[in-house]
């Protein structure tokens, strides 16, 4: 017969038991993780209204910029037919517009231009397809020279980060809308003949050029300091010990970490180098007849805005909205990569 004392100290190895063994399936607590440095940068620029509102603004621009072919196609206008020469009821004896506002109707939604009858809306599509790849393309070039330089400078210092520097400077000093105006006609010889027209792509070749040329000075300067900043640091030191070469501490250890100031730089770059490519053809140096460009739009307008204002109303409007949203943009991702750095 079991005693009570026996049937208690079974009673209790069984509770031991059962806490000790295994319970099966029972789910576990999750630890903690960390979120990376992206996700907290996309957490905080998405928590940034403007900053979103914005970047939807930019990418609405490129978008009916990238698909102007299209976008042309189904309107059924382009931006090279002189519709008003071919329909003389759309302009008038003074070969203005003639239905009001600028001959704003369902068949020109956004008028048609003074003189020759051109379509604007189409016009606005191709020019801002024109000014948005050709400013694309100098940024890129801007940005991968300026981080060169700027890495180059930045961390070999001594004499190289001297005479870098002073490269630096010389090209900041120069005036830079004087030397555009006087630099274009002389690129655009040197590839074409004086008696020869030049063709759109050498003028595009040639913007690019000369853009590149005089922009890479600031991302140059941003990436020396960043650059200065991180090249006595334990990482950099520790690459350096373990036999590691300039050019793989250069692109390993270095070129990942100034990722966030070139990318801002790149981002407040973009809309001023539009502006500048837009000044070229203004003057008269940049694009021309017949190529669409915003600049030649805004030439065209400035001798006509007292006849027609409406002609230069679309333009002017998307060019504001796109520089103005394009620097939000920028300052949005500015504060979500370094949300201390504005304080």
């Amino acid at each position: 017969m079991t005693s009570p004392i026996e049937i208690e100290g079974a009673e209790a190895s069984s509770v031991l038991d059962k806490e000790s063994a295994p319970q099966g399936d029972a789910p576990k607590p999750k630890e903690p993780e960390g979120r990376k440095p992206g996700q907290l940068m996309w957490a905080r620029f998405k928590r940034d209204r403007a900053g979103v509102i914005s970047a939807f603004v930019v990418l609405f621009f490129f978008v009916i910029a990238a698909a102007a072919p299209l976008i042309s196609m189904v309107y059924g206008k382009d931006p090279y037919t002189l519709y008003g020469q071919d329909n003389p009821d759309l302009l008038d004896m003074f070969t203005m517009p003639a239905a009001p506002y600028g001959g704003i109707d369902g068949d020109f939604w956004f008028g048609i231009e003074p003189g020759l009858g051109r379509d604007v809306f189409t016009q606005l599509l191709y020019g801002m397809r024109n000014s948005m790849a050709t400013a694309l393309a100098a940024t890129i070039i801007m940005t991968v020279l300026g981080v060169l330089i700027g890495l180059a400078g930045g961390y070999f210092g001594g004499k190289i980060d001297y005479w870098l520097g002073r490269i630096t400077d010389f090209f900041m000093a120069l005036p830079s809308q004087l030397f555009f105006v006087a630099a274009m006609p002389v690129i655009t010889t040197v590839f074409v003949a004086p008696d020869k027209e030049t063709p759109t792509y050498v003028r595009a070749a040639a913007i690019i050029i000369v853009l590149s040329f005089l922009g890479w000075m600031s991302m140059a300067r941003i990436v020396r300091g960043a650059t200065m900043s991180l090249r006595d640091r334990e990482f950099i030191e520790a690459a350096r010990i373990s036999g590691a070469s300039p050019w793989r501490i250069l692109r390993k250890e270095l070129l990942p970490n100034i990722v966030t100031p070139t990318l801002v730089q790149a981002t407040l770059t973009l809309p001023s180098t539009i502006l500048s490519i837009a000044f070229l053809s203004f003057v008269g140096v940049g694009y021309v007849e017949p190529t669409p460009d915003w600049g030649r739009m805004f030439a065209i307008g400035a001798d006509i805005v007292e006849q027609d204002p409406y002609y230069m109303l679309f333009p002017g409007v998307a060019m504001v909205i796109f520089i103005v949203a394009f620097n939000l943009l920028g300052d949005s991702v500015r504060d979500a990569f370094d949300p201390k750095g504005n304080r």
